[in-house]
């Protein structure tokens, strides 16, 4: 979050104060040991048994194949945000072009130690599961975002608790510590789109995956549609004007840009000889790749 001159002593004595929020967290969650940090390929062996690797494979390859005669367009997200009693709430929807299991997995991948929306760049990650339980894990997730204002850096500690299902494709985080936000929470859930269901399936109107690879005769490319409802409220004096316009307008660009990135990397899924390029407006430049000098 950004930080401006002159509260820098208010926001280090803030930082070191308990909350009331903190004191709602799941008392299952804190009970549990932190002492164990999780091993990013064991936790990516551990998601693999909730995907089928070889249909995500099949459907990688319908993507690319269907890139090559039809490009796929990635809509802006839908974005409403509504403000009351000082609480911003944003409501997002957006949809891209790749499956909803490495939606997910992009979003939830252990090796980048956390999930997308805390951006923008970030440092000294770190990542410990307090529970699991099949395919629902809780996690403790801290990180230290750089914020540059009026051409200075500030590094920010942030942590959050994660309880994801990674069968259900959905997911809640709320803060633990933040500094300057009262509130800090949030849900998001990845969800199918059948996208050739009416050409391939005619009449039938699949309900599951299973369905539609049934009536597409295993052709149709199954797109994702990602719902996300995030709410935040800054500490008195950040929640009074112009400091909360300052704060939520900036909470609401960097989560923009964390979307804007879940889009490349579907263009770079479906076209894996192209590189992608995003300007200061979020416009998205495709490049190809240059190939490497023929020796003589």
């Amino acid at each position: 979050m950004g930080i401006f001159a002159g509260f820098g002593s208010w926001i280090s004595q803030n930082n070191e104060q308990p909350r009331k929020a903190e004191a709602n967290r799941s008392e299952n969650v804190e009970s549990k040991s932190e002492s164990e940090i999780d091993n990013d390929n064991n936790e990516h062996d551990k998601m693999k048994k909730y995907y089928d690797e070889d249909e995500m494979k099949i459907q990688d390859q319908l993507w690319i194949d269907g890139e090559k005669k039809h490009r796929w367009h990635d809509h802006p997200p839908k974005v409403k945000v509504t403000t009351k009693k000082g609480l911003c709430h944003m409501k997002i929807e957006l949809t891209l072009g790749f499956q909803p299991d490495k939606v997910f997995g992009l979003i939830t991948d252990p090796s980048s130690k956390g999930s997308f929306f805390l951006d923008p760049p970030l440092g000294g990650k770190s990542r410990k599961v307090l529970m699991e339980d099949g395919p629902r894990q809780i996690a403790k997730v801290g990180k230290t975002v750089e914020w540059k204002f009026l051409g200075r850096s500030f590094a920010i500690p942030i942590s959050v608790i994660v309880d994801e299902n990674r069968k259900e494709l959905t997911a809640k985080y709320k803060k633990k510590r933040m500094v300057l936000m009262k509130v800090f929470k949030g849900s998001y859930k990845v969800e199918p789109l059948y996208v050739d269901s009416e050409r391939l399936c005619k009449n039938i109107e699949p309900k599951s995956p299973e369905e539609y690879k049934r009536c597409s005769c295993g052709k149709g490319r199954i797109a994702s549609k990602v719902t996300i409802n995030q709410y935040f409220q800054p500490y008195p004096p950040f929640n009074l004007p112009p400091l909360s316009w300052y704060i939520c307008s900036v909470t609401i660009k960097n989560t923009k840009t964390a979307l804007k990135t879940l889009q490349t990397w579907g263009i770079s899924i479906r076209n894996p000889g192209v590189t992608t390029s995003t300007d200061k407006d979020g416009n998205v430049t495709r490049h190809a790749k240059k190939k490497g000098k023929q020796q003589r």
